[in-house]
């Protein structure tokens, strides 16, 4: 009997549950495979555990200023007072001090945390905004023009990984100061606002390439679709296939490397700090908290475990969240 035989239709007729409720549901909703993705994470306890988390932070970095002044202190205010004559503070937590005071200048703990996540949070967010940008932007041309520009995209994106990251963010700090003027030339806010834009640049500058190689894959497979051909057929111009046809096509990786870049660069913004090549006064930085709070650790805990549990939190956050998103976007996988 051959395949086109009323056997074969009489068979698809038996078992009409297995095609048909399947066929009509998607038809009925018409879910983009973004909608399906996002109503898993929706579905996901774990991930809007997450969600809350962040909004937390992100919270109180907006109302730090608010925070602060409604314990009713700053984060610049000096007082002498309140630590003896080794630098102990001679107060724990008290009303009008939420967390205590930090040893030897006895400024406000409370406030210092709270607007201690601002630079953690713009620092993470700025850098992948700008690499996920370039990224997105260089895998699509590297993927979609091929030729020489591919070779020479392909050549920079492994020029820029092969580079040593942490070496070349410790370099970085002193070349820019000095095309400045020399860093005791420069005002403490000048030098501390020159650091946070190198930082800036330097997770930017080594977060666009991985992105970059994943596009240029991605890109290379659905060059050579029907859709995209048709476009290329009908005089559709360049940027409008890239842009309209091949980047809408693209959400699940970018999403994905996106939000597993963000902890990532909270991580780094800390550890860079804590080595004294990030942030400096008088931007207060979790990281910079750390570095000073271990000489302190045993005649004040607080002072070092409040930093310490922002990062984590935050972080552990972040990277469960990518996580979630990660397998929302990945129609094999069944949280």
């Amino acid at each position: 009997m051959s395949i086109g035989s009323p056997d074969s239709t009489v068979g698809v007729e038996d078992h009409p549950s297995s095609a048909e409720p399947v066929r009509d549901a998607t038809v009925a909703h018409g879910k983009s495979p973004t909608r399906i993705a996002m109503d898993r994470l929706r579905k996901d306890r774990v991930a809007m555990i997450c969600v809350g988390v962040v909004l937390f932070f992100i919270l109180i970095a907006i109302f730090a200023p608010l925070l602060a002044k409604l314990e009713g202190s700053d984060i610049s205010t000096f007082t002498p007072d309140l630590v003896d004559e080794y630098g102990f503070p001679t107060i724990g937590i008290t009303p009008d001090h939420w967390f205590g005071v930090e040893p030897k200048t006895g400024r406000d703990n409370f406030a210092r945390w709270v607007y201690g996540a601002r630079p953690s949070l713009i620092v993470a967010f700025v850098a992948t905004l700008f690499g996920t940008v370039v990224g997105v932007v260089m895998g699509l041309l590297a993927g979609f023009l091929g030729g020489w520009v591919d070779r020479l995209i392909s050549w920079i994106i492994d020029f820029v990984l092969s580079l040593p990251y942490l070496l070349f963010a410790i370099a970085m700090v002193p070349i820019v100061e000095n095309m400045r003027g020399g860093s005791f030339n420069l005002t403490p806010d000048e030098q501390a606002s020159t650091r946070f834009f190198v930082l800036i640049f330097v997770l930017s500058f080594f977060g666009w390439a991985g992105l970059a190689r994943i596009i240029r894959g991605e890109v290379l497979s659905l060059r050579e679709r029907e859709f995209v051909l048709a476009a290329k057929a009908i005089g559709v111009p360049t940027r409008q296939v890239l842009f309209k046809e091949l980047l809408p096509n693209l959400v699940a990786p970018i999403v994905i490397s996106a939000s597993l870049a963000l902890p990532a660069y909270v991580t780094a913004e800390a550890g860079l700090s804590f080595l004294g090549v990030g942030l400096i006064e008088p931007i207060p930085s979790w990281g910079q908290t750390i570095a000073t709070a271990t000489n302190w650790f045993k005649a004040d805990p607080l002072y070092l475990w409040l930093p310490v549990l922002g990062i984590t939190a935050l972080v552990l956050a972040l990277a469960l969240l990518g996580d979630a998103v990660r397998d929302a976007f990945d129609p094999k996988t069944r949280r």
